[in-house]
């Protein structure tokens, strides 16, 4: 039984900018598993920068309003909201609540960072 309490994974920034924990991925532990788990705050007013994987990528919701943006589209995202994202889309997620967006980050197959290109700043 593998176990991942939130407060030992260390935190860090992410390429796009948002403040990433993980919680679990394939190469970093001894399981069994196609994708990678990672959990994730916008903070206040924050935008994450554009990015696109290669693979596909589902956010959870778990706190906090968004206005997601994927490719052409967007739309504001709350607390209870899953959102699909198709592998080598152009993504980004803007924090318009007044608390941080929390968010958990599933990506099938699991994420490597030669499979995400994120635009400079």
């Amino acid at each position: 039984m593998l176990i991942r309490k939130l407060a030992d994974c260390p935190e860090f920034i992410a390429g796009d900018q948002t403040r990433l924990r993980e919680l679990l991925h394939p190469d970093k532990q001894p399981i069994n598993l196609r994708y990678s788990l990672a959990h994730a705050v916008l903070p206040i007013g924050q935008t994450s920068l554009p990015h696109v994987l290669q693979t596909s990528e589902v956010y959870y919701v778990l706190s906090g309003t968004g206005e997601m943006h994927i490719d052409a589209a967007a739309a504001v995202i709350q607390a209870g909201d899953a959102v699909y994202i198709p592998p080598q889309s152009r993504q980004f997620l803007r924090n318009i609540g007044s608390q941080p967006l929390v968010f958990l980050c599933i990506v099938d197959p699991a994420w490597k960072v030669e499979d995400e290109t994120v635009e400079p700043q």
